[in-house]
């Protein structure tokens, strides 16, 4: 209002100054237009007033209402706070809740998943069972005793070699392989024939297409299984009749990579017949010094199962087999006495508590070679350049139940 005051003064004042001279002053007309002139600048002035009130007074109004608002704002603003901590704990126990619903259903599926395991191991075990004993189903249920007597059948100059009769065939023909790498295979008509070297005629010499490794070969069926030399781990079916190659096949699992035994130096896959068929023993990689033992399907060289043993290479210079179960002969540094120090039997009748001390015969160095003929269930084996026949006693194993 003051400020309105103070413009009409102003107003005034601009007016006087603008007032004609005094001779004038006294002019109707105009005296009649400064009275006009003063009713108009008092009525906008009025107007100004009034319409600055309506603003003071909105603006009162719109301040009164942002208050209320603000007001309402921090309330609702608490009201959110409140429910949002309260859907946060509610959260916080819902996930709780879940978490431990989740981990029953692992501790579940874990309970389920290792009873599923357990149930599959033991099916795996029957089945692999009787796997074995379908495939040692052969009616032989001897096992070793003791070694009855010994028989020098020849003896020549070489420290290493092996010789043989046909493991299956009646044949009286002997087979006598020289040395631990050659290609010359010797047969004789008969064991007259190679005890007696003058007799007439003599052995006929057999030139192989490839030399074998090792003194670990057998004659099985009229064919010759033998180490292929420069291979570590392949082995040859070779016609005898036809003098061919029939069949080859590479033996798994890291074979021929590392000694079969220890006093054996040239031997790194033994192969061997029983009355189960053809096997061979070797070594494997990352089985720490334990022997393999592998049943071949002689027909097709197929590898039909594979045994890791507790047998060990060390100390080890020869093995063989019998019904189904490997005996290894062990002697202390190759010298006597050698003694069978490890059996294994896949099936599992028998074990080394169940045998006697097997002993052999003293001899001054370890075995070149010993294979088993089935036949005539004796022991063929070369020791220091001597031919040896082994004679055995055996009894009856116990049978499955």
């Amino acid at each position: 209002m003051m400020a309105l005051r103070q413009a009409s003064a102003f107003l005034v004042l601009v007016l006087a100054a603008s007032l004609p001279p005094p001779h004038c002053a006294q002019d109707p007309a105009v005296v009649h237009y400064i009275y006009q002139r003063f009713q108009v600048l008092e009525q906008g002035l009025q107007k100004c007033t009034q319409a600055t009130r309506a603003y003071i007074q909105d603006f009162r109004e719109f301040s009164k209402n942002i208050s209320v608002m603000l007001g309402r704002c921090q309330t609702y603003t608490s009201e959110y706070k409140s429910a949002v901590s309260n859907l946060a704990l509610k959260v916080e126990h819902a996930q709780r809740e879940i978490d431990y619903l989740e981990y029953l259903r692992e501790a579940d599926m874990c309970i389920e998943s290792e009873e599923k395991i357990l149930a599959e191991k033991l099916v795996q075990e029957a089945e692999e069972e009787k796997k074995v004993r379908t495939l040692l189903n052969a009616s032989c249920d001897n096992m070793l005793m003791g070694i009855k007597s010994l028989k020098i059948v020849k003896k020549t100059m070489d420290t290493d070699g092996s010789w043989m009769k046909d493991a299956f065939s009646a044949s009286p023909k002997i087979y006598f392989f020289i040395g631990s790498r050659n290609n010359t295979v010797w047969e004789f008509a008969n064991m007259r024939a190679l005890m007696e070297d003058s007799n007439k005629p003599g052995p006929r010499k057999l030139i192989l297409t490839h030399s074998w490794q090792g003194t670990g070969q057998v004659v099985y069926k009229g064919f010759l299984f033998f180490h292929n030399q420069g291979t570590p781990n392949e082995i040859i079916k070779y016609n005898l009749q036809k003098r061919t190659v029939e069949d080859r096949m590479l033996l798994p699992g890291g074979a021929g990579r590392a000694l079969v035994y220890q006093h054996s130096p040239s031997t790194y896959i033994d192969l061997a017949v029983d009355e189960h068929g053809l096997w061979a023993i070797h070594s494997g990689s990352g089985i720490h010094g334990h022997l393999v033992l592998t049943k071949i399907e002689p027909s097709t060289l197929g590898m039909e199962h594979s045994w890791v043993t507790p047998c060990k290479s060390q100390d080890a210079e020869a093995a063989f087999l019998l019904c189904g179960v490997l005996y290894v002969v062990y002697s202390s540094g190759g010298h006597g006495p050698h003694h069978i120090a490890c059996v294994y039997d896949p099936r599992g009748t028998i074990s080394e508590e169940d045998l006697p001390n097997l002993f052999f015969p003293r001899r001054p160095r370890s075995h070149s070679m010993i294979h088993y003929n089935a036949r005539d269930k004796q022991l063929y084996a070369w020791n220091d350049g001597n031919q040896i026949i082994y004679k055995l006693q055996t009894k009856r194993k116990q049978p499955l139940k």
